[in-house]
């Protein structure tokens, strides 16, 4: 199972999401594979130990250098990681926007599925529509999209649907589609009108969990941790769990 992880706004908990996820994947005994596809590589940084040569990151794999089983990097307590550079920032301007760039990642990820045991695939993604981003969603069987209890967080999630109701046409499928609510604070009450809303637009498609405002989750990149090892008392990796038994019971993981 393929699961991009996109908004098309920054700050919403994207890369948080793929790491603890992953995280908690990865302690119910099915170790994921991650994908780090945004420039900024934040994910790639809490590895801690990710390759500072483009060479040997994803960037080699749209440069037909390196197949991405050989661009696997182990990191304990999660998975595998293939990890970003910002060299992929040039991706559009190089390669393109043509049929074989924009599935390049899901033939890639087919490829190294004929040689690897199945496992999850959580791929993180940049903050706008692109090659990179549209490599995510034609790769991916579900889109994970984080939505920050805010109104603009709001606006995103609906210019995704409209991007979406584009590209289907293309990919002649509906992209099945998960709203996760982030940094949600029951003090606020705006954190239930954008749930309400969220709702009212999306219905099912709604993810029950949401994931609270808290300290843990905020400060676990920091010290290159997920939330479980840097506070797995916390409500926020009571979230992330919760998260996880969610998509499972919905057949998404």
């Amino acid at each position: 199972m393929h699961i991009a992880i996109f908004n098309q706004k920054g700050g919403v908990g994207k890369t948080t999401t793929a790491l603890n996820l992953g995280a908690a994947l990865n302690r119910a005994g099915t170790p994921p594979l991650l994908i780090d596809l945004d420039p900024q590589g934040h994910l790639s940084s809490i590895h801690g130990n990710a390759p500072l040569e483009a060479s040997r990151s994803l960037f080699a794999f749209y440069q037909d250098v390196h197949g991405l089983s050989e661009l696997e990097l182990e990191w304990e307590h999660i998975g595998q990681l293939i990890p970003a550079h910002q060299q992929l920032i040039k991706v559009d301007s190089i390669f393109g926007k043509g049929p074989a760039v924009l599935n390049k990642l899901r033939n890639g990820l087919e490829t190294l599925e004929t040689t690897k045991p199945p496992r999850p695939t959580l791929i993180d993604c940049c903050p706008y529509i692109g090659v990179l981003a549209l490599n995510a969603i034609f790769a991916c069987d579900r889109l994970l999209i984080p939505v920050s209890t805010d109104y603009l967080s709001l606006q995103a999630a609906e210019h995704i649907t409209r991007t979406l109701q584009v590209l289907e046409p293309v990919l002649k499928r509906r992209v099945e589609r998960r709203y996760l609510l982030t940094r949600f604070d029951r003090r606020r009450r705006m954190s239930e009108d954008v749930r309400s809303k969220l709702r009212q637009r999306y219905g099912d498609e709604v993810c029950d969990t949401v994931i609270s405002e808290n300290v843990a989750v905020a400060e676990s990149p920091s010290v290159s941790r997920d939330v479980f090892r840097h506070n797995a008392a916390s409500n926020g990796a009571h979230d992330y769990q919760a998260l996880l038994d969610e998509l499972r019971q919905r057949g998404d993981i």
